[in-house]
């Protein structure tokens, strides 16, 4: 029966030719096995309902493994577990790229979640009073549909006048893995998020000579303040109105990271909580950037113009040589795959919602709100919300 060849791996029955259609006797289908994609189909287990995960690389946490190699977590270990089972206490307190990913791979193995892996899906769309979803080689149907594909799906790659006549490399953060192979070079590094920040330290210790480009005014928070985690604080402050924590933690930041006019940046006209909360945008957490800046080991630029064969122009008209250009100028969360219909995603792509059902019935995105306390964080908020809805529609 076309339910019981879906339970079995194609791999554990060559024989059998793959049927195009997968009738699966589940309630609910999951598109990613990052760590959202983990944590809804162990929520799901815990509500005793099973689940299918569809993820289209090899393994669980693919795009974790794509991150540079010096990648920290930002936010504390008892803050990051997900749900039903914490970070190992053996973990510091700002837990490593490998030791997250460790993580996930232990997370998966103790609640037995066998993801279905080269799945790539390429259409989401209703059906029969449900969701069809098909992948490269098959099509489901099933009542509900969570999409934990990741906020980070797919990089923005800026292109500028000139570029093609650049001599030199130009990678984005997703391709960046370590220093190395800039050692002695000019690298300018385009975008002062949190990856543009420490893409900079880790170019600096493999004694390549950084630069940042930031275009637009900023914020800078340092990542614990008196050896509290700044995450800590936020959690404190929820009751407070973005404006309000704002007015609170201003005197203290700006006693601490000092005044950003000194080092070549523009403070933002509002504060950190405002720019997380209102504009849903993450401040740059200071793990060590800002004193690379004020010992002069990295110098910061405006923002670019235009490329030339051997360097860049900025915005105020200076022109500078560079070897290489690292592009830390973020992601987008696009899920293109996806046809449901109004209200559900922006003219850009993007879920308009996230950790509740859509505006379309069994439909539910996880992960996709940029929140303040981190994003391991909130998905162990949206998790079992979403399982817990998900229980009750049945």
């Amino acid at each position: 029966p076309p339910s019981l060849h879906a339970s079995i791996p194609p791999s554990l029955h060559p024989s059998i030719p793959p049927s195009p259609l997968y009738h699966l006797c589940v309630p609910a289908l999951i598109v990613g096995a990052g760590p959202a994609g983990l944590a809804v189909a162990a929520c799901l287990k815990h509500e005793g309902i099973d689940s299918v995960i569809l993820e289209q690389e090899r393994q669980v946490a693919s795009s974790w493994r794509r991150h540079y190699d010096r990648l920290h977590l930002h936010t504390p270990r008892d803050h990051s577990s997900l749900p039903h089972r914490r970070m190992p206490t053996a973990f510091p307190r700002y837990p490593s790229r490998d030791q997250v990913i460790d993580y996930f791979e232990a997370y998966a193995a103790h609640f037995k979640l066998a993801p279905r892996f080269q799945q790539r899906v390429t259409a989401v769309r209703p059906a029969n009073g449900g969701w069809e979803v098909r992948t490269d080689d098959g099509r489901y149907e099933v009542p509900h549909v969570v999409i934990a594909a990741g906020y980070n799906r797919e990089p923005i790659v800026p292109r500028w006048p000139g570029q093609e006549t650049f001599g030199g490399t130009v990678v984005h953060s997703a391709e960046y893995r370590n220093g190395r192979p800039f050692a002695g070079k000019r690298v300018l590094v385009v975008g002062f998020g949190n990856s543009g920040g420490e893409i900079a330290i880790d170019l600096h210790e493999h004694g390549a000579e950084p630069s940042i480009a930031v275009r637009g005014a900023v914020n800078v928070v340092p990542r614990e303040i008196l050896g509290i985690p700044v995450l800590a604080l936020g959690l404190l402050q929820r009751v407070l109105t973005p404006a309000a924590a704002d007015r609170i933690n201003g005197p203290l930041l700006r006693a601490i990271v000092g005044d950003l006019g000194r080092y070549g940046l523009r403070k933002l006209p509002y504060g950190p909580s405002t720019q997380i909360r209102v504009h849903g945008r993450i401040p740059l957490i200071d793990v060590g950037t800002m004193a690379l800046i004020r010992e002069g080991h990295v110098t910061v630029r405006p923002g670019v113009e235009r490329f030339e064969a051997d360097g860049v122009v900025f915005t105020d008209g200076t022109r500078e040589p560079f070897d290489a250009v690292v592009l830390a100028t973020g992601f987008r969360p696009r899920v293109s795959f996806l046809d449901a219909g109004p209200g559900v995603c922006d003219e850009a792509g993007a879920p308009l919602t996230s950790g509740v059902e859509s505006a379309a019935k069994g439909l539910y995105f996880c992960a996709y709100y940029v929140s303040p306390n981190g994003m391991l964080r909130q998905i162990a908020v949206e998790a079992p919300r979403i399982a817990r809805s998900i229980a009750a529609s049945r």
